[in-house]
């Protein structure tokens, strides 16, 4: 089996492929390095999200400052107060983070018959409107045949510590969706009120199988373990990730059988309500590695 990497110049795109087809990995740098097709063991699992744009689905992105939204934009943090831009103007929120549209460069690469490894950096250094603090972000995607690990580090290069959540945007793809459940060990659920901002938790701790049919979900859980099982009627799915704040939430769009399965470690409003929110002091660096691995039925 042999693995290869190619750069698509004209899109800005890296696609990972093996030999018999049977992994498939597209990458968009210019979109935040978000992964929007993935193939593992013959299960095409992430699609194109086409016709749905890129700009309200925030596909595959990464999440960084925050994960989910921030109430209005505004947040208080060591006694100063901060604006984010609103980007989702009929709730008048801030949603998603700051890197979701910026570009990505490949800082190394490596193949064996095994697997692929490509190493992906990105580094800020103006100050942004609501979070004036520079930083350097690097995505290490490994591609197996059965499995695709993301790797995430965050370095603080300023002299200021910051706040931050982290998360990632996935949509997933199960042939039928209504036949399909979501399985995790649950310690509460977020309850969301008007604008989806976090409004308290409910407390669930027991295991869980949810039913998707045909129900509309936005939801969040806050977990007991960093493991949740996507079961379809023609693979299993099981999430892991590394790190002490594990919250997992769900959305189906507008788009047949398919669902945003999102590991963040924080919740909406995170900035706010403290859910889940971190500080990074100056010089230093978190990290934090998501697993999808699949398995036949």
């Amino acid at each position: 089996m042999v693995y290869t990497i190619k750069l698509v110049n004209k899109d800005n795109i890296l696609e990972v492929t093996n030999t018999d087809a049977s992994v498939y990995g597209k990458i968009y740098l210019d979109k935040g390095a978000s992964l929007q097709e993935l193939t593992l063991n013959n299960h095409n699992i992430i699609q194109d999200l086409s016709p749905l744009d890129y700009a309200t689905t925030y596909a595959s992105s990464i999440l960084f400052p925050f994960a989910n939204r921030i109430k209005d934009g505004i947040y208080s943090f060591n006694d100063s107060q901060y604006e984010f831009p609103i980007n989702v103007r009929d709730e008048q929120n801030a949603l998603h983070g700051l890197v979701f549209n910026k570009t990505f460069e490949v800082v190394e690469e490596n193949t064996t018959e095994k697997n692929a490894m490509v190493a992906l950096q990105y580094i800020q250094t103006e100050l942004i409107d609501g979070f004036p603090y520079t930083f350097k972000i690097k995505l290490v995607y490994i591609f197996s045949k059965t499995a695709l690990d993301l790797k995430m580090y965050v370095e603080n290069t300023d002299t200021k510590p910051f706040p931050f959540t982290v998360g990632w945007h996935p949509y997933f793809t199960s042939n039928n969706l209504f036949e399909s459940t979501l399985n995790m060990n649950c310690k509460e659920k977020i309850i969301l009120g008007d604008r989806n901002i976090t409004t308290g938790t409910t407390p669930i701790h027991e295991n869980i199988s949810i039913k998707i049919r045909d129900e509309f979900f936005d939801d969040c859980w806050m977990l007991n373990s960093d493991e949740v099982v996507f079961k379809t009627p023609k693979y299993n799915l099981k999430f892991n990730a590394t790190g002490n704040n594990n919250f997992i939430q769900a959305y189906t769009p507008p788009r047949k059988n398919t669902i945003a399965i999102e590991p963040t470690t924080g919740v909406s409003d995170s900035f706010n309500n403290k859910i889940g929110l971190q500080t990074l002091p100056p010089n230093e660096s978190y990290e934090i590695t998501w697993n999808v691995k699949i398995s036949n039925n």
